[in-house]
């Protein structure tokens, strides 16, 4: 019987990693982030404190970069994001490891969206503003619901 190209390609690819595409090797496969250990319950508190505040930062710096470089920026702002929402779920192992950055990173955005009394606005009604609001949002959806080893962070030991 002679092998299927694809059955052939994934016998390759779990004898040498090296032969996994880029992404596969950054992301990990779903039985890596299962395998990982999680820190200890306190290092988990420490870090989701740290992840909401990192989330509130790249919020703020990320509705001035989308706007200042066009459409460059707005890669930038958004890839920012997006490895903020996914190491915090790689360094908790949670799922609250990418929810907290979410949370920071919404708080700033409702604070940044509404006007001013002067009549100003930090993010402005634009095609990029909307843009790195959706798939910003969309991307920490996508990490809070990758599979982890662990739940929602305090209730695992």
């Amino acid at each position: 019987m002679s092998s299927s190209p694809a059955e052939s390609t994934a016998t390759a690819t779990a004898k040498d990693p090296s032969a996994r595409s880029l992404p596969a090797r950054v992301l990990g496969s779903r039985g890596e982030r299962l395998a990982e250990s999680q820190p200890a319950r306190g290092a988990r508190v420490v870090a989701y404190a740290v992840l909401l505040l990192l989330g509130a930062a790249v919020s703020l710096t990320g509705c001035f970069v989308q706007a200042l470089w066009p459409p460059a920026g707005l890669v930038l702002a958004l890839a920012a994001t997006c490895a903020v929402f996914y190491g915090g779920l790689r360094v908790t192992g949670t799922k609250l490891g990418a929810g907290a950055p979410l949370v920071g990173w919404f708080l700033v955005l409702m604070v940044l969206m509404a006007p001013r009394p002067e009549g100003d606005f930090v993010l402005a009604a634009s095609y990029t503003s909307y843009t790195y609001l959706f798939l910003g949002a969309v991307s920490g959806v996508v990490c809070a619901t990758l599979p982890t080893r662990g739940g929602f962070g305090l209730l695992n030991p």
